[in-house]
């Protein structure tokens, strides 16, 4: 029964009692595992490799298309804490020893001076103990460097945001993740009139911080690159968190009666790009950057995937505007299904059952939904989602992006099926939102709700039940048309520990 207060605080949230009973019903029927038809692979047909020839076609038709009147906006979901990026130094400062004992912090220590904040490091050190780095570690006394590093009254890296920290060195300086991204943006999605839209999802106690480093580089990455930034920010809306539960499926108070919300995770993101003006939109996390030395794969396969997408987009709008016109053979229309089942992957096996009015209804909603060409790397173990065939609610079979929380691996056919793909979805998205008349979709249309998961917490030590919703690429892009494509792993080098910022590939 929610009191006078719970309906004040939905209020203030944006949230309706019909959401909050929506949500206790899907605590107290879970979520159902998703049917798979198998894993995506190049030999199935479900990941493509373009040849050489194609490759340079689809480079060229990414060329001509941004140099039109379109809209490209590059998104990078940026409101992660590095908290979890320093987990291993924090247990070191938590820990009942002094000197550096595990590998991880041995290797930390060791390499010290090729982290790109050294110099930062060492001046807090400096103001706070009287003594840099080196000095400090000449006396063991190593837990005052990792204060220094994590702790507010020094650089605070613990509690910012990754897209704040400093991860690589140049010989004129050094450069945030937010930096890099402003980079790379300016190599692949510059329109003809050199402008480049940015979009970053950032915390609300993090965004002042944002605007200022913003404010303090756009004018400098400008002029260097000879583009024109356009740069915005927005947050995860209070509407799109869910309500926590205890172990009986009741709503979880605080002990003060209050309810308890928790984020939506990711999946809360998908209101922030319905919101964009778009029409192409290029989707990559904050962490997945690399030095100007190593971005040409990048940038080269940005536009493949983005010229894959815009190619296969015009396809597509050719063919709803030929089912509009009415005026088409019975060849057009095998050939319309052949272009869904093969360049779109999505095939219904009763197809040759339906009628021709109920062919076309179904032709046209295959073709008239927001598009997606994801890059895929092969599979080195990374945890993830990968790539696989599996049943929609409609009964049709199509590429989606799948979390292994979404498998049933207690079977061990589907368990199998999970073990046997090939790649690897490092969240490398070129996404089509407009229609082919111009209309932008409603993509919170396209989700699907039954893919969300429930997570085990605890909040001043009771229990609780975390509900969060599909994820951004997972169940929140269940119903669009999906291409996957092959990218080499220099493409993916994500930062999730400190100690990989001295890997080779952030050096």
């Amino acid at each position: 029964m929610l009191t006078h207060e719970d309906k004040e605080l939905l209020a203030k949230k944006g949230i309706s009692e019909q959401q909050i009973e929506e949500q206790l019903a899907c605590f107290e029927k879970g979520f159902p595992f998703l049917k798979l038809a198998g894993a995506a692979s190049v030999d199935n047909g479900g990941i493509f490799i373009p040849d050489a020839q194609a490759q340079k076609a689809y480079l060229a038709a990414w060329d001509a298309y941004k140099d039109g009147d379109k809209t490209v906006v590059k998104f990078v979901p940026a409101s992660g804490a590095a908290s979890r990026m320093f987990k291993n130094m924090f247990e070191f400062l938590g820990a009942d020893y002094d000197a550096p004992a595990t590998d991880f912090e041995k290797k930390f220590f060791d390499n010290i001076h090729k982290f790109a904040f050294f110099n930062d490091l060492n001046a807090a050190c400096l103001d706070n103990t009287g003594k840099g780095i080196d000095a400090l570690i000449e006396e063991k006394n190593y837990k005052a460097v990792a204060a220094n590093l994590l702790e507010a009254a020094g650089l605070n890296y613990g509690a910012l945001p990754k897209g704040l920290l400093k991860f690589h060195s140049y010989a004129d300086g050094v450069r945030t993740p937010l930096e890099e991204h402003l980079v790379e943006g300016a190599l692949y999605a510059a329109g003809k009139t050199g402008k480049v839209n940015v979009h970053f999802t950032v915390s609300t106690e993090h965004r002042e911080l944002f605007a200022k480093l913003v404010a303090a580089k756009a004018d400098e990455y400008a002029a260097k690159f000879g583009v024109e930034y356009s740069i915005s920010f927005s947050e995860q809306k209070p509407s799109t968190d869910t309500m926590a539960a205890d172990m009986e499926n009741k709503p979880f108070r605080d002990e003060k009666g209050r309810l308890v919300f928790r984020p939506g995770g990711h999946g809360a993101l998908i209101e922030n790009l319905n919101d964009l003006d778009a029409d192409i939109v290029f989707i990559k996390n904050i962490d997945n950057v690399v030095p100007d030395r190593l971005k040409e794969d990048t940038v080269t396969y940005k536009k493949l995937l983005a010229g894959v997408l815009v190619t296969v987009q015009q396809q597509a709008f050719g063919y709803l505007q030929l089912l509009d016109g009415g005026q088409y053979s019975h060849d057009q229309l095998e050939e319309i299904i052949r272009f869904v089942q093969h360049d779109l992957r999505c095939r219904k096996e009763d197809i040759k059952d339906l009628e021709d009015a109920d062919l076309v209804l179904y032709l046209r909603k295959k073709l008239n939904r927001p598009m997606r060409v994801c890059g895929m790397v092969k599979n080195v173990g990374e945890p993830g989602g990968g790539p696989f065939l599996a049943y929609n609610p409609d009964g049709t079979v199509s590429l989606q992006i799948l979390e292994s929380s979404q498998i049933d691996m207690k079977d061990a056919e589907k368990k199998a099926m999970f073990e046997q793909g090939t790649h690897f979805n490092p969240v490398d998205l070129v996404c089509a939102v407009r229609d082919y008349k111009g209309n932008k979709f409603n993509l919170l249309e396209h989700v699907d709700k039954a893919t969300g998961f429930i997570s085990y917490k605890s909040k001043n030590g009771k229990e609780l039940k975390a509900l969060e919703l599909p994820g951004l690429w997972n169940g929140s892009m269940s119903d669009w048309s999906t291409i996957f494509v092959e990218v080499p792993l220099s493409t993916f080098n994500p930062v999730k520990t400190v100690n990989d910022l001295l890997r080779e590939q952030h050096q």
